[in-house]
């Protein structure tokens, strides 16, 4: 039997921002499902109660709530974390986990951890100034070197909304670390200068329970390379079976 997908979007994004993947993964016969993480289907609810473990018990409880058993489920960017702590707590539901240019979840650590000092101080005073959501990059940001069409960037921005703030200086809470997780991350080379990544998700690499996969576009794979991407989802699904 294949493996169900349960895919995760990033910041700023809702379950829309996966469709060219999911058509493609059923169009291979996968059960594949995304999802909307609590305050980000719409840009004017209140944020304020909404954090990291709030969308780490929401995906946690759909996994119940459908009686979902060997999922490989996909974070990308922001929901790295969020993929990485339900994988740390419901071991007997997620067979797989998948990071796609992902920021890693780390023990009593938030996302913004991994930010220089200066630039986090930034996004924190951002977040305050609007409200307690983390603005959405413009279409000029998000074109910059992504492998967007400019068109595909005005589009994204035009649907992506502002980010749940709490969630990105909440810190993560994992029983065991990452590394000991069965894995796979995907890297996209254009977001990185140089070829130049993370250190944590370079000390990744070296752990024998995860493998690693690349793609040759930007950090929004499911927009400018959803066959390549499903191609390779569909065979770290194949190969966990």
């Amino acid at each position: 039997m294949k493996k169900t997908f349960l895919l995760l979007p990033g910041s700023w994004a809702g379950a829309w921002i996966w469709e060219p993947v999911l058509r493609r993964l059923r169009l291979r016969g996968y059960d594949a499902r995304a999802v909307t993480l609590r305050g980000l289907a719409a840009g004017q609810d209140d944020v304020a109660g909404i954090g990291l473990q709030t969308h780490v018990d929401d995906v946690l409880a759909l996994l119940e709530g459908e009686g979902l058993r060997d999922v490989v489920l996909v974070g990308h960017n922001y929901s790295g974390l969020v993929a990485g702590q339900v994988a740390d707590r419901a071991p007997g539901r997620v067979a797989h986990t998948v990071l796609v240019e992902a920021f890693l979840p780390h023990q009593g650590r938030p996302m913004l951890d991994v930010f220089p000092e200066r630039l986090k101080a930034q996004e924190l005073s951002l977040i305050a100034g609007n409200g307690g959501r983390w603005p959405a990059p413009d279409s000029d940001v998000l074109s910059d070197g992504q492998d967007l069409t400019p068109a595909q960037a005005r589009t994204l921005a035009g649907r992506l909304v502002g980010h749940p703030g709490r969630t990105v200086a909440e810190p993560a809470a994992l029983n065991r670390p990452l590394a000991r997780q069965r894995g796979s991350y995907i890297v996209c080379t254009k977001e990185h200068f140089h070829g130049h990544l993370a250190a944590d998700v370079t000390a990744l690499r070296a752990e024998p329970t995860w493998d690693f996969h690349t793609l040759d576009t930007g950090c929004w794979p499911m927009w400018t390379a959803p066959g390549p991407l499903a191609t390779v989802l569909s065979g770290i699904a194949a190969r966990a079976s």
